[in-house]
């Protein structure tokens, strides 16, 4: 490490990729900084991962009002009333208190925090405002951002950025898109008493996902009342005094308080100086690295959401841990993106973990696929007919457990722990001996003994 530069490593980005790669850099002898321009923490924590989990909380707070009734409690419905703005300073004033921590853990770890916007003079100079620093290091770990179909009334169109700090809750609302974060958002409005519609281009929505879990998903989501309608999409929107006509590509003429889109996500790499540095960027313009992170200037790498891996939060910390290790550390470590569980949270929720179905199959196996559909054991009293979707996918040959999904309650805490199972290689043979949890859902997982197909 140079004594001639100002540091060793210099990190483009406090998100959570960011912050874990500068705070074990910092603790294996490094000089680091981290370049942050919005807020420390990122998208997960300032507009993702954190506040959807906890509008999602909040939305689900009425389904438990209503279920109360068969359990003895006596709430009159009538009289209970929801106040948006609480939810959000709640919501802003936890967000602030992690802004805190992230803030502490790199000053305790040794790390400069420098506020402002980067951008990349050289390969071993980052200029923020009218100050440059020279550094060993540069790590790009800037993020993505929600894009916006370009059409008339685009401006009128919010984002998941936006939807976190929303003024007031309109009547009635559209949100645009099939991954993820619409079916999420589309669970949260609807659960807070939004009048809301999906729309998505294509046949169905949460394309990748297992397609049982997708027709599963859908039909649930119907039953919380949201009008979902596929294989169409916004031509137009045009902004009518308090309203929205937002023209669909079928010809129809909807009206709306709100239009969100979630339309997809892109490399946050405007301004950076990549391009002219040499960085290469692939077609969708995320940042080209190797397996260890590397990109084309030796002197820049690059981790998170930015190169294109599966944008989820702990695959940018694993992925810190491996880049510090290799830079500051004994040089080893790589990445393993197999069996990465993941949730969805929408209502109910979405886990999963492995190969879907129709992977598998791809692949070359032969299958065993175990499938059980159940109504919970909490809404057999409330009579909610909301209802449970478990599935295993089975190499026939080995016996091996390749794939396990749910749609339910909890799903995501559940499918943690088959992750573990699923990561160690486990047969369905050692699902069958497992002793079960009396009574749970997630037993379930544990007693499915006949293939249904």
């Amino acid at each position: 490490m140079s004594d001639s530069l100002d540091y060793d490593l210099i990190v483009i980005g406090a998100g959570s990729g960011g912050v874990r790669l500068a705070r074990m850099s910092a603790g294996r002898g490094a000089r680091v900084a981290v370049v942050e321009s919005r807020y420390l923490g990122g998208t997960c924590v300032n507009v993702g991962c954190v506040p959807k989990k906890l509008f999602v909380y909040g939305a689900h707070v009425r389904d438990d009002l209503e279920d109360a009734a068969g359990y003895g409690w006596d709430i009159p419905m009538d009289g209970v009333s929801f106040d948006w703005p609480t939810l959000v300073a709640n919501k802003n004033a936890e967000i602030e208190r992690l802004n805190g921590i992230y803030g502490r853990l790199l000053e305790n770890a040794g790390v400069t925090i420098i506020e402002g916007t980067a951008s990349i003079k050289d390969p071993n100079t980052v200029v923020v405002g009218d100050k440059e620093y020279s550094t060993k290091h540069i790590t790009v770990a800037t993020g993505s951002w929600p894009v916006v179909p370009d059409i008339p009334g685009k401006d009128s169109i919010l984002t998941s950025n936006e939807m976190f700090y929303l003024p007031q809750l309109p009547k009635q609302a559209v949100v645009w898109g099939g991954g993820y974060i619409a079916v999420e958002f589309a669970g949260i409005l609807a659960g807070l008493g939004v009048e809301t519609t999906l729309l998505y281009r294509g046949d169905l929505f949460l394309r990748g996902f297992d397609n049982d879990v997708r027709k599963f998903t859908e039909q649930e989501m119907r039953k919380k009342g949201i009008r979902l309608e596929f294989g169409v999409t916004i031509e137009s929107v045009e902004p009518e005094n308090s309203h929205y006509r937002v023209k669909l590509s079928n010809g129809e003429v909807m009206e709306t308080g709100l239009v969100m889109a979630a339309t997809g996500r892109r490399a946050l790499v405007d301004g950076l100086g990549l391009t002219e540095l040499g960085v290469e960027l692939n077609a969708s313009g995320h940042v080209v690295v190797d397996d260890y992170f590397q990109t084309s200037v030796p002197s820049i790498t690059a981790l998170g959401d930015v190169i294109g891996t599966p944008q989820l939060t702990p695959v940018a910390l694993a992925q810190a841990m491996v880049l510090s290790r290799r830079m500051f550390g004994d040089g080893k470590g790589e990445m393993d993106y197999t069996a990465i569980p993941t949730a969805v949270f929408c209502q109910p929720n979405i886990g999963t973990v492995g190969l879907t179905e129709e992977e598998a199959r791809e692949a070359g196996h032969t299958l065993r696929i175990y499938r059980s559909e159940f109504r919970p054991m909490k809404y057999t009293l409330s009579g909610r007919e909301e209802r449970c979707l478990m599935k295993l996918v089975v190499d026939d040959a080995t016996d091996r457990v390749l794939g396990a999904h749910m749609v339910g309650a909890d799903a995501g805490e559940i499918t943690q722990g088959l992750a573990v199972a699923i990561k160690a290689g486990a047969t369905k043979a050692q699902f069958d001996s497992t002793i079960g949890i009396h009574p749970t859902s997630a037993e379930e997982f544990v007693t499915m003994r006949e293939p249904v197909a």
